[in-house]
């Protein structure tokens, strides 16, 4: 339809119009209804929660909590008794509770938006400008809406390199990786970033012999590099396990046969029975005709937005994977609520520099707060205390030794300033730091308390005790 026959098609009138339901989206449109606005929400897709929901955090998550749960088994079991699975096994059956929980997920959020009086309109957007979005639905009808304030929310897709051609039955990328009929006994994975290590430890944990292949000399590189190192050596002590640093991938191809061929540009191959491109993800604007509101994309393909999700457009915010990192659902929930809340001259609360993330590989990584290499940088007193999981009775008892978590602190105040951990449980531990650093807490907090035992949590106590250890240390030296 032309611009000029959408402008004349009648308006309908909205506070707020968020375009998708993901985590941004939806949280966006109820702080927006909590203000008193009307407001509606626009999803393509079927079902609301987004990408999130329906092929991203929710299912991949299912899998990966089966994953671990054989991996505990093994562990706890002992030598003696052996669990295998079955050649050939249908993936399906490894994610037997994904529909229940994606149904229980899309319920909850539908009664969520019912509840708030949020509208929910199914078809696709497409801005006529700056204030006017179409709607055009399953059947071909035609909505448009006004509003002083829009949201877009619309997520993200896998990025698919010409060079590797996904056809999703042999080459996958992060939306169909889960649609495979079986496990297979080999995957290559492309890319070694959040996403990639997720599915790459998930698939190994499973008996898949995994290589990740990457063009960094390490994967996560973001993280802190003990860390790091624990999170490499775990992966690569699972059988037939490998990560290739340094390295370009030149073609990806189906044999015709049995094998997906990898090639890389130093002439290597790298024969396996699938292959995940997973090499990193691009905003979802194709068809919004954001031009028409005066937008624009970055060299990233993202929408430029300021601290508070304002885009170049007045009344036009945006959150969410659409204007790129960190692209976790934690802070694209903020996001959205910090957009509308800026948009309506709420108050906005505290900053979301101690946002914690989390990343659900096997096992868990999670941090809140500078790295010990980035605080170092400003040349400032430091003390790090280290507690190992193998320290802890809980670490013994459930068999994750391997974890380690570092508490860095001001080495004049004692003040918590940041907090990295691998091990199971990671994700979850690390909001004590955060709390403690909301509160410019000394670390000797979590000497002075008591924590149940035995739980994994005692890790703070042991790494505070740690600290205060070297500064009993320091303190005879001087003297």
């Amino acid at each position: 339809m032309s611009s000029s026959a959408e402008q004349n098609h009648e308006a309908e009138h909205w506070d707020v119009v968020v375009i998708g339901s993901g985590p941004a989206g939806q949280k966006a449109a109820v702080q927006a209804a909590k203000g008193n606005k009307s407001v509606c929400v626009i999803e393509r897709e079927v079902g609301v929660g987004g990408a999130c929901v329906h092929r991203g955090t929710i299912p991949s998550k299912t899998l990966r909590e089966t994953a671990l749960h054989l991996g505990e088994m093994r562990n706890r079991l002992g030598e003696h008794v052996r669990i295998e699975i079955p050649a050939d096994l249908q993936l399906a059956t490894l994610m037997e509770r994904m529909e229940s929980v994606v149904t229980a997920h899309v319920d909850y959020q539908n009664r969520q938006l019912t509840r708030n009086g949020i509208e929910q309109i199914h078809g696709r957007a497409r801005f006529v400008d700056r204030n006017t979005v179409t709607v055009e639905g399953i059947r071909g009808n035609l909505r448009t809406l006004r509003a002083e304030t829009i949201v877009i929310a619309t997520g993200s897709r896998p990025r698919t390199p010409p060079n590797v051609p996904v056809d999703h039955e042999h080459i996958y990328d992060s939306d169909s990786i889960l649609s495979m009929a079986y496990l297979p006994k080999s995957l290559v994975v492309l890319g070694g970033g959040v996403i990639a290590s997720e599915y790459a430890t998930i698939f190994a944990s499973l008996g898949v012999e995994v290589t990740i292949i990457d063009r960094a000399p390490r994967p996560l590189s973001f993280l802190d590099h003990e860390i790091l190192d624990r999170f490499v050596s775990s992966f690569e002590a699972r059988e037939g396990c490998t990560f290739l640093g340094s390295a370009t991938v030149k073609t990806a191809e189906w044999d015709g046969v049995s094998e997906v061929v990898t090639t890389l540009e130093n002439g290597w191959e790298i024969r396996s029975e699938k292959v995940l491109c997973a090499l990193g993800r691009i905003a979802n604007v194709d068809g919004l005709n954001i031009e028409a509101a005066g937008l624009e994309t970055n060299a990233r393909g993202q929408i430029e937005v300021d601290l508070n999700c304002q885009t170049s457009t007045p009344g036009i915010y945006a959150a969410g994977d659409v204007i790129g990192p960190p692209s976790l659902a934690s802070a694209s929930m903020e996001q959205g609520r910090r957009a509308v809340r800026a948009a309506l001259d709420m108050s906005l609360g505290g900053d979301n520099d101690l946002l914690p993330s989390g990343i659900f590989t096997i096992p868990e990584i999670a941090m809140v707060g500078p790295a010990e290499s980035e605080l170092q940088k400003g040349g400032r007193n430091l003390l790090v205390g280290r507690a190992r999981f193998s320290e802890l009775a809980r670490g013994q008892i459930s068999g994750s030794q391997d974890g380690l978590l570092k508490l860095v602190v001001d080495g004049e105040s004692l003040q918590v300033l940041g907090c990295q951990i691998i091990g199971e449980g990671a994700t979850e531990l690390v909001h004590l730091a955060q709390v403690a650093m909301i509160n410019e807490n000394d670390v000797r907090l979590f000497v002075d308390n008591i924590f149940n035992f035995p739980t994994l949590a005692e890790a703070y106590r042991v790494a505070a005790l740690d600290i205060v250890g070297q500064v009993a240390a320091l303190e005879t030296s001087v003297t």
